[in-house]
This record gives C-alpha cells, sequence and structure tokens, in this order.
C-alpha cells in the first residue's frame, strides 16, 4: 500500500500524546483505525516506531528519527498550501531560551520597520534547536554545542557565563563565583535545551548532585524555592530577570557561544536579512561577530549564496 499525508498525521499525533487512544480523540478516529494507521505505517518503513502495552506508548529510536523527517515534511506541506502564507509569510525564529539576549526588543523592532511585509514571529520551543530540526521554525537562536546534522550555524557573539542562585542565599551577596563556589550544591540541569551539565567542571571536581528540569520556567522556580543553583549565560539575566534569583559572575566558567541557525537548503527569502540585522545588532556586543556573511549566509531568492562581501546585502 501507499503512504499517504494522513498516515505521518496520524504518527505525528500518536508521537505527540503518547497514546493511541489520545490520539484517536484528538483525530476524531477509532482507536483500531489509529492502530492499523501506526501498524501499516511501521510495515511499510520495515522498522518499529514506538513500544506500546496496555498502560504506555514510547517512541522507539527508529521512531524518534522518523518523528523529526515527519514533521518538517507535514509543516512543508500545510505551508505550500496555505494562501495567506503564500501572499505574507512569516518568518519564524525559534529559540529555547533567552532569544538575542539584550538584542531581542531591538531584533524585533528593527525588523517590523524595515521588513513591514514579512512578520517575524519569535517562538519559544523547549528544544535543544528550538524546533529547527523539526521543521517548526524557519531559523533559531541557539547557545552551545548543537551537533544535529544538516544545520547551517552562523556566530553571531560569546556571552560570559553566570552563576544563578537563590536571591536570600549567602552567594547571592557575592560580587563574583568561581565553579568551585557552586559545587557543593546541587546542580539544576535543563536536559531538554540546557547547556550546564557538571562537565563544565575539571575532572572529579564538579557537583555530586544534580537535578534535572525540562524548560527555563521549572529552572527558575527550582532555584527561587532554592532546591538548587544553575549556570546559565549572561543573556539569561537580562531575558529571565526573577525576584528569587540573583545572577553572579562566574570568574572561570568557559564563555556561551551564541549562533543563528537555519537548515541547509532553507528556502524563506527573508533569511539573508535576518541573518545581515542579527549580525549587525550583535556586532556590538563583546565578542560579537563582526564578520561579513560571505560564507555563512543561506540563499536568497535566485538560490545564490551571498558573496558580496558586503553585510546586510
Amino acid at each position: 500500500m501507499s503512504i499517504e499525508l494522513r498516515h505521518l498525521r496520524c504518527f505525528l499525533a500518536i508521537a505527540e500524546e503518547s497514546s493511541v487512544t489520545r490520539a484517536a480523540v484528538r483525530l476524531h478516529l477509532t482507536q483500531p483505525a489509529v492502530s492499523r494507521t501506526l501498524a501499516a505505517l511501521e510495515k511499510h518503513l520495515g522498522a518499529r516506531l514506538a513500544d506500546r502495552s496496555t498502560h504506555h506508548l514510547t517512541l522507539t529510536a527508529e521512531g524518534r528519527a522518523f518523528r523529526d523527517k515527519a514533521a518538517v515534511a507535514v509543516a512543508a506541506f500545510d505551508e505550500a498550501l496555505d494562501a495567506d502564507h503564500l501572499r505574507r509569510r512569516p518568518l519564524r525564529l525559534g529559540h529555547a531560551w533567552s532569544a538575542l539576549g539584550p538584542y531581542t526588543t531591538p531584533l524585533l523592532r528593527r525588523w517590523q520597520r524595515e521588513h513591514p511585509c514579512t512578520p517575524l514571529e519569535l517562538l519559544r520551543i523547549d528544544d535543544r534547536t528550538a524546533g529547527l530540526a523539526r521543521g517548526e521554525v524557519d531559523a533559531a537562536l541557539l547557545r552551545g554545542p548543537v551537533e544535529t546534522p544538516g544545520l547551517v550555524k552562523t556566530p553571531l557573539f560569546v556571552e560570559d557565563r553566570m552563576g544563578a542562585v537563590p536571591s536570600d542565599g549567602p552567594l547571592a551577596a557575592r560580587t563574583s563565583l568561581t565553579l568551585a563556589d557552586l559545587a557543593p550544591e546541587v546542580l539544576l540541569v535543563n536536559t531538554v535545551s540546557g547547556t550546564a551539565t557538571p562537565a563544565l567542571w575539571p575532572p572529579g571536581t564538579g557537583p555530586a548532585r544534580t537535578m534535572t528540569v525540562t524548560n527555563t520556567d521549572d529552572w527558575l522556580t527550582a532555584i527561587a524555592a532554592a532546591h538548587g543553583v544553575g549556570v546559565t549565560g549572561t543573556s539569561t539575566a537580562a531575558v529571565h530577570p526573577h525576584p528569587g534569583v540573583a545572577y553572579v559572575p562566574l570568574t572561570d566558567a568557559p564563555p556561551l557561544q551564541v549562533f543563528l541557525a537555519w537548515r541547509a537548503g532553507a528556502s524563506h527569502p527573508a533569511l539573508r536579512q535576518l541573518a545581515a540585522l542579527a549580525r549587525e545588532l550583535a556586532s556590538d556586543a563583546p565578542g560579537g561577530a563582526a564578520t561579513p556573511p560571505d560564507r555563512t549566509a543561506p540563499p536568497d531568492r535566485t538560490g545564490r549564496s551571498g558573496r558580496s562581501g558586503r553585510s546586510g546585502s
């Protein structure tokens, strides 16, 4: 049998709901129909996509890999048939936390003023690639090493690290901290999109205890509740102030690289303009990238990469 778009939509609903039953309710189908659709897709691919029992469902490694590909395919199909997007297609910019830091508002305001016919949608997506790998956004602002295949990255600026500690604790009164100061504490690790792990410390010197969270909001709440401490970049202090959290400079932690990234072969016609504006704004930052876009600029409308050597052209 041939595989149709409905098979992909059904599988994505199962993956998002972690349940055949809930996916059936969401799709207004019967549970047996959803199960048959999943079975047909697995037979066509020759791979098991989900491990399911009476009480739970989890994706296999093959299922997780196929989920990202299916999401890209469905998003591309929906976008191609959206007449409004064809006339006034938004540029979707993802971020997992902190966006462009203190340059976020200037970016949004400059873009609205200079590109009024192309809305810029800033989307926070709790994912290491901020939705880029799954096709949910056209470009993303990323921090730290991201090794996802098929992404093109251009560096914007480097930001120093900060310790995030309870605002009423003894560490909050310090003017600066070292990694050794944080080592006795419980380290809060964002396992979904974060960049700080015990690997920041020299071997054998890192925190003995960690607590995992899955997004920035839970990370902030846990710190404010004195459940532990965190390590982040300077942009977090600007974008995510919290009355229960104090941000203190870390003097010996490695800096954090901030990138603008997009998928190789990305086709949104305004990507070059976004990259040029982000580089222009970030060039004022300490460690900001002032290089022209010749080696990293996405293709223009004609498919040519930007090689004029003129920034913002």
